[in-house]
């Protein structure tokens, strides 16, 4: 069993740094080899890099940047900043020029780290002129070494440093921007002792004393998710950080990382079951399921493949993930865990506990976590001492986040008598029908899951006589005839139909040609569909459409 440290994220890297100097922190893909970072090696370039930062002679508690694509120089320079008394702003890789530009501005920053990243040219232009910018090594793809100098000639001259600085409690450790689905993302103020009350609060429900803890990082890092499930946690357990290489290689890396701890979004869930689907079909994988032998070893196949045989800790979040997902993952022994959470509240708020699960929910809430509904709006809201003193120069914002002291989530839900929590919306998500009626797309959404034809969708009808159903399809959906899908589709639709009020039913369902992506602005970097974008798109087609008497219409 691991000792894990609940102290701040600097103390608890320094005891790792000192007591397991040889264990590996961080483990780094380039094509087929993996350069491995010790946590003593970890530390001379981080220490490095505290005393070339100390040499800038930054104003105290600056905000520092980072744009880059997960890699370890990402946490490295994150525990650099934090070490030499500053704060860190992680922004998306994905962002344009304005975009960059507009955070950027508001954030104040007055360094910024360049990394690992697809298209450093979308977004140069939004780097202002006398911004001073450190490159990630010239190793990673994308990284602009041409540009700007990088980190290892910024450090070349520099010992490292030996102080070990300890933050107080209730300074800021990070700001991080929120993905923004709605509008200006808003700056997330986190402080150390709030990182520190909440793996106190999480530490025995998400595992972290278990052996040798891996943890594999894809999801951004920018994210709260990843930056707690991910890095705290590993600082604080002393475990090992695997990196994703590419979109490309993730299924290869993520099959030799074999995570003790994984986080995946319901979107890459249901990629992994399609893809499994793709060689075995569901008929032929029921039938070996019932052989006691053969279960066994396709379980296990499955699992190895996958990356997860070794997972202790298999979780979901950021979005609802259909039950007929989950079970269908618990027949080979995958046994995803629910966890719910917001930047505000550094993602913790509830999770499934171990041995007592309750489908459609997301578990109870932490320990230290107070929750309550709103009784006009149905709004989840809660209380923790890791909540958010607010968000970075937005002072109205900040007061509109809090109900007589209760942070308001934004999220509809019910609990159940047994304390489990439920989601069954988002307050902004709702949409009034030309019948002056308030429909909630979440449930209705989610509905659809059971179909696996269906990759995405998006429910909406503002002004519209009924809710109509924006679909992409699944690759499954793609390969089969036109007749078989309007068939499927239907059936789904007469089922969910009758689950919901008369005024809640789906009368179209258009299905669209381009799949939703971060590239393509449809979702956001945490795979969150932007449905005042998707909504102003095909406004129109959905406007055209609705009066009709065909339940599926495709694109033009």
């Amino acid at each position: 069993m691991t000792a894990i440290k609940l102290n701040t994220i600097c103390e608890n890297f320094y005891h790792w740094e000192k007591n397991t100097p040889d264990n590996i922190f961080l483990r780094q893909p380039y094509g087929s080899t993996w350069k491995d970072y010790s946590y003593k090696e970890a530390g001379i370039q981080i220490r490095k890099m505290v005393a070339a930062i100390k040499d800038l002679n930054l104003p105290e508690k600056s905000n520092i940047g980072m744009v880059s694509k997960n890699c370890a120089h990402w946490i490295m320079a994150d525990l650099a900043i934090a070490m030499s008394g500053h704060i860190s702003v992680p922004f998306y890789a994905t962002l344009v020029a304005d975009q960059l530009n507009q955070v950027l501005v508001h954030s104040q920053c007055k360094l910024l780290f360049i990394g690992k990243l697809d298209d450093f040219g979308s977004m140069e232009a939004g780097i202002p002129a006398d911004l001073k910018c450190i490159a990630f090594p010239a190793e990673y793809a994308g990284s602009p070494t041409h540009k700007y100098q990088d980190w290892d000639s910024f450090v070349a001259n520099h010992e490292p440093d030996k102080t070990d600085f300890i933050p107080k409690l209730d300074d800021l450790f990070t700001i991080i921007y929120t993905s923004g689905t709605t509008g200006m993302p808003k700056g997330v103020m986190a402080t150390f002792g709030g990182f520190v009350d909440a793996l106190k609060s999480t530490a025995d429900i998400v595992k972290l004393n278990i052996s040798n803890p891996r943890f594999f990082s894809y999801l951004p890092l920018c994210h709260i998710a990843e930056r707690n499930i991910v890095e705290a946690a590993c600082i604080a357990s002393g475990g090992t950080i695997f990196f994703a290489e590419t979109l490309e290689t993730f299924p290869k890396n993520l099959a030799f990382a074999q995570p003790t701890h994984f986080l995946a979004v319901p979107r890459i869930w249901s990629k992994f079951q399609l893809g499994i689907l793709g060689k075995m079909p569901q008929k032929k994988l029921d039938l070996l399921l019932k052989i006691p032998l053969i279960s066994s070893l396709i379980k296990k196949k499955i699992k190895t493949g996958l990356g997860l045989s070794k997972a202790e800790v298999i979780l979901t979040g950021a979005a609802p993930i259909p039950n007929s997902v989950v079970d269908w993952f618990g027949k080979l022994d995958i046994r995803i865990r629910n966890a719910y959470g917001m930047s505000e509240n550094l993602g913790a708020h509830s999770m499934m506990p171990i041995g007592n699960t309750k489908n459609g929910t997301v578990g109870k809430p932490y320990p230290g976590v107070e929750t309550r509904i709103d009784p006009e709006t149905g709004e989840v809201q809660m209380k923790a001492s890791w909540n958010t003193p607010g968000y970075y120069r937005e002072p109205e914002l900040t007061a509109n986040l809090y109900q007589d002291g209760w942070l308001c989530t934004g999220d509809m839900g019910e609990v159940d008598s047994q304390g489990f929590l439920k989601i069954t919306g988002r307050v902004k998500d709702q949409f009034k029908t030309a019948k002056g009626e308030y429909v909630v797309p979440g449930a209705l959404e989610l509905a659809f899951a059971t179909n696996s034809n269906v990759e995405q969708i998006c429910v909406a009808g503002t002004g519209l006589p009924q809710p109509c159903a924006l679909v992409v399809l699944s690759e499954i959906g793609k390969s089969i005839d036109n007749q078989e899908l309007v068939n499927s589709l239907t059936e789904t639709t007469q089922s969910v139909n009758q689950l919901v009020k008369n005024y809640e039913h789906i009368k179209t369902i258009l299905v669209l040609k381009e799949p939703w992506s971060v590239e393509n602005n449809m979702l956001t970097p945490t795979m969150k569909i932007k449905r005042n974008i998707v909504e102003a798109k095909f406004g129109k087609l959905m406007e055209d459409n609705c009066e009709k008497n065909e339940l599926v219409v495709f694109e033009p």
